[in-house]
């Protein structure tokens, strides 16, 4: 058994997980020894589905070094289209449409695939010299020092602070008895890629029809995202169908103002439902990421919020570190719990509505929503609200969400 020591472990070597151990290193110097933690650093998992990239988090990646390796597969999001309808309607009326940007030059979102994503910050942490371990937590003890956490491969390491990234199914919250409130939907969303054959202008459009939202994402090289959400026995069933009837049901819903379309990328269906940690920390224990929230993809804010997460840690642990204060100490943790549990909670609220607003065939709750949403359409200061919102920029933005190293 081999035994060592870092400042700072991260069990998960996600988007959150790198992204904090990049921060804490860039801020800190290599005498801030972080060490990540996740057997998929060896051979990361397919992943067929893209995320909307806030204006404000797309200034984290810069701040970090990691955006130029994803720029070039980034696509603009240069405006957005929501209609309300049935599926067989044969007329989709667009109820609200957003354009614009947060800085001259700078829109508000733009669309990137996973994989880009995971593979720079998973570049870069190798650059900046990151401990990376292929190899999974299976324990830790915390004490009024430090947490010693044991690991697959038999090494024990001494930490002062260990993080939680380890996704929605998380082991460490567990371990923790952390418990979260939420509950599922009966809902899953199918993510594949698609290839049409005009421009899309960098349009992003939001078809709500009564299963759930059927969002159309603009990628590069004429290609989009879909996010697609069903039933969870309708979105398996679509996803086992052979490939023409899985064309059909898609052209279905996707229409032909594209032209002509073909799934290019793999179909997965992931589940969805709402789930917030009782708390984001326990003793010398934070979670971020999907260990903390899983929020419904309506408003595209999933990984945004998890970047949140790991701009607000990254700051305070930084800022502990410069007083010479323990940074796994339970001001340091408090400090992060108050910055982030109010947030994820108000955005879990949020898509938890817009969901149940949309997602059913009330025509009484329909005529409602087209209403509500035909004023937000010709109100331009509400709409510019949204906007920055969407962004990432309201409310206590952490330094890096500004574009400002620690």
């Amino acid at each position: 058994m081999t035994s060592d020591r870092t400042k700072v472990l991260v069990a998960g070597g996600g988007f959150a997980g790198l992204a904090l151990a990049l921060a804490l290193r860039q801020s800190l110097g290599s005498g801030f020894a972080v060490t990540v933690a996740d057997p998929a650093l060896a051979r990361p998992a397919v992943d067929a589905r893209a995320s909307a990239i806030a204006a404000a988090t797309r200034r984290m990646l810069e701040t970090l070094g990691v955006w130029p390796a994803v720029a070039p597969a980034a696509q603009d999001i240069l405006d957005m289209v929501i209609t309300d309808s049935r599926l067989d309607d044969a007329v989709r009326p667009v109820f609200l449409t957003f354009a614009g940007e947060v800085a001259p030059g700078e829109p508000f979102a733009q669309m990137v695939e996973n994989g880009v994503l995971l593979k720079a910050l998973t570049e870069r942490a190798k650059v900046d010299g990151l401990d990376l371990r292929a190899t999974s937590v299976t324990g830790y003890e915390p004490g009024p020092h430090g947490v010693t956490v044991r690991l697959a491969d038999g090494a024990v390491v001494e930490a002062s602070l260990l993080v939680a990234a380890d996704g929605v199914r998380s082991r460490l919250r567990d371990l923790a008895g952390i418990g979260t409130v939420g509950w599922e939907y009966g809902q899953s969303a199918i993510v594949t890629t698609v290839k049409h054959e005009r421009e899309h202008h960098g349009q992003a459009v939001e078809h709500f029809l009564p299963a759930g939202p059927f969002a159309i994402l603009p990628l590069t090289d004429n290609r989009a995202s879909l996010v697609w959400v069903e039933t969870t026995a309708e979105a398996a069933r679509i996803v086992a169908l052979p490939d023409d009837a899985f064309h059909a049901e898609l052209e279905k819903r996707f229409g032909l103002h594209l032209g002509e379309l073909a799934a290019v990328g793999p179909r997965q269906a992931f589940p969805l439902g709402l789930a917030v940690a009782r708390r984001f920390v326990d003793d010398r224990l934070a979670l971020v990421g999907d260990a903390a929230h899983r929020v419904h993809p309506i408003a595209g804010q999933g990984l945004n919020l998890g970047l949140r997460d790991a701009a607000a840690l990254a700051e305070a642990v930084a800022d502990a570190a410069r007083l010479g204060l323990d940074v796994g100490g339970p001001d340091v943790l408090e400090r992060y719990q108050r910055w982030r549990r109010f947030d994820t909670m108000t955005m879990g609220l949020a898509t938890d509505g817009l969901n149940r607003l949309f997602s059913n065939r009330s025509d009484l709750l329909r005529l409602v929503r087209d209403l509500g949403l035909g004023l937000v359409d010709r109100a331009p200061v509400l709409k510019r609200v949204f906007v920055r919102e969407a962004a990432g920029l309201s409310g206590e933005v952490p330094k890096l969400l500004k574009g400002e190293a620690l």
